[in-house]
C-alpha cells in the first residue's frame, strides 16, 4: 500500500513521518495493521447488511410478489375457464386448418359449439370426430353444423336464422373464415379483388351484423375477427389479401368502440405465417387458384398451437393480439416509426420476389 494513502491512519504528532525517521519502519507497520483491522471491519458490516436485507426484506419481498403472481395467473385461468364452459361458440371457416383446430380446442374447453363452412361432407366429418373425442376434462356438447357460403348475402340471412335456432343464442362469433391472394396488381382483375374482399371482409362484416341484435338484448357477446398481421403491415404481392384485412381491422376497432356501452367484447387476431393450405388455395390474378406452398407458410406456427394462442386470447377477453414472430412484429413498429426505411424494405422484397419467379 502506498505509505501517502496510509496518512489518514497515522496518529497525530508534532512531527512529519518520513522514510528518514528511525522510528519510520516501526510506524509503517502500526499503520498497515490498523488500515487492515479497518477494512475488515467494513468487509464485516457489509456482509452483515447483506444478510439483513436478504433475511428481512428482500426474500420476503421476492417471494411475496412470486407469490401475487402466480395466484394472479391462477385466477386467470380459472376465470377463462369458467368464461368459455358452456359458452355458445360459433366459427366461421371451421373445415379446416385454423378453424379446425380452434373447433378441437374450444370443443375441449366445454364450449357449445356451431361449426359453419361450404363443406357440408366435411363438417358432419368434424362433428362425428369432436363427439367422439374423450380427451376432455370437461363436459362436452354435440355440436352443430350450419352449412352456408359467407360470399352469399341470403345465405347469411337463413343462416343466422339456424345458427341462433342451434342453443337459442349465440356467446362468441369467431370470423375465421377466409381467402388468401398472390399476384400482381396491374395483372389482377376488379373481380379477384371483390372475390377477395366478398370472402374476407363483407362476408365476415354481415354475419356480425346479422347477430349483433340478439347481443345487444341480451347485453352479452363477443366477436373476434381472426384477421392477420398483414391487416397492419402491407408486402408486396398480397394487395387484395392485404387491402381486406387492412378493412377487417378498421371495422372491428370501430365495432369495439359502438360495442362497449352494451359490454360486447371484441377481439382482433393478427397471426403471422400458419402452416396450413392458404396459400395451396389461394386466388391469383386471373382468379385461377395459385395451388404453391410458400416456403414462409410452410415454415409457420402450427394452427394447433394458434389455435391455442386464439383460446387464451378469447378467455382473457383481450381486446387486439398479435400472434407472430419477431420480424413481422418489428415491422409493425417500423411502419409507425420509421416508414421511409419501411417501404424501402418492401421495395426491395418486391424487386427480389420478381427477380426469382423470372429467373
Amino acid at each position: 500500500m502506498d505509505p501517502i494513502n496510509l496518512l489518514p491512519y497515522l496518529p497525530q504528532a508534532k512531527w512529519s513521518p518520513g522514510p528518514g525517521d528511525q522510528g519510520w519502519h516501526a510506524m509503517l507497520c502500526q499503520v498497515l495493521k490498523e488500515s487492515q483491522k479497518c477494512t475488515r471491519r467494513k468487509s464485516l458490516l457489509k456482509v452483515k447488511i447483506m444478510d439483513f436485507i436478504t433475511s428481512t426484506a428482500i426474500l420476503p419481498l421476492l417471494f411475496g410478489c412470486v407469490g401475487v403472481f402466480s395466484l394472479f395467473k391462477l385466477l386467470q385461468r380459472v376465470r377463462m375457464k369458467a368464461y368459455l364452459r358452456n359458452a355458445v361458440v360459433v366459427i366461421t371457416g371451421a373445415t379446416s386448418g385454423l378453424g379446425r383446430e380452434c373447433a378441437r380446442v374450444f370443443y375441449a374447453a366445454g364450449a357449445k359449439l356451431v361449426l359453419c363452412g361450404r363443406n357440408q361432407e366435411a363438417l358432419e366429418e368434424l362433428t362425428k370426430e369432436l363427439a367422439a373425442s374423450l380427451a376432455t376434462k370437461v363436459q362436452t356438447h354435440k355440436p352443430y353444423a350450419v352449412t352456408f357460403d359467407l360470399t352469399d348475402p341470403g345465405a347469411i340471412v337463413a343462416a343466422t336464422a339456424e345458427i341462433l335456432q342451434c342453443f337459442g343464442h349465440v356467446d362468441v362469433l369467431i370470423n375465421n373464415a377466409g381467402i388468401s391472394y398472390r399476384g400482381t396488381i396491374v395483372d389482377t382483375t376488379t373481380d379477384v379483388d371483390k372475390k377477395v374482399m366478398e370472402t374476407n371482409y363483407f362476408g365476415p362484416i354481415a354475419l356480425t351484423k346479422a347477430l349483433l341484435p340478439s347481443m345487444i338484448k341480451r347485453r352479452q357477446g363477443h366477436v373476434v375477427a381472426i384477421s392477420s398481421i398483414q391487416g397492419k403491415i402491407s408486402i408486396p404481392f398480397r394487395s387484395a389479401y392485404a387491402a381486406s384485412k387492412h378493412a377487417t381491422q378498421a371495422f372491428f376497432d370501430c365495432l369495439r368502440a359502438e360495442m362497449e356501452q352494451y359490454e360486447i367484447e371484441v377481439t382482433v387476431i393478427s397471426p403471422g405465417y400458419i402452416h396450413t393450405n392458404l396459400s395451396l388455395n389461394a386466388v391469383t390474378a386471373d382468379g385461377s387458384t395459385y395451388g404453391v406452398m410458400d416456403k414462409s407458410t410452410a415454415q409457420g406456427r402450427s394452427p394447433a398451437e394458434v389455435a391455442r394462442d386464439i383460446l387464451a386470447a378469447v378467455g382473457k377477453k383481450k381486446k387486439d393480439v398479435i400472434l407472430g414472430d419477431l420480424l413481422p412484429s418489428l415491422a409493425i413498429y417500423l411502419r409507425t416509426l420509421a416508414p421511409g426505411l419501411f417501404f424501402s424494405l418492401m421495395a426491395s422484397r418486391a424487386r427480389k420476389e420478381r427477380k426469382s419467379k423470372t429467373s
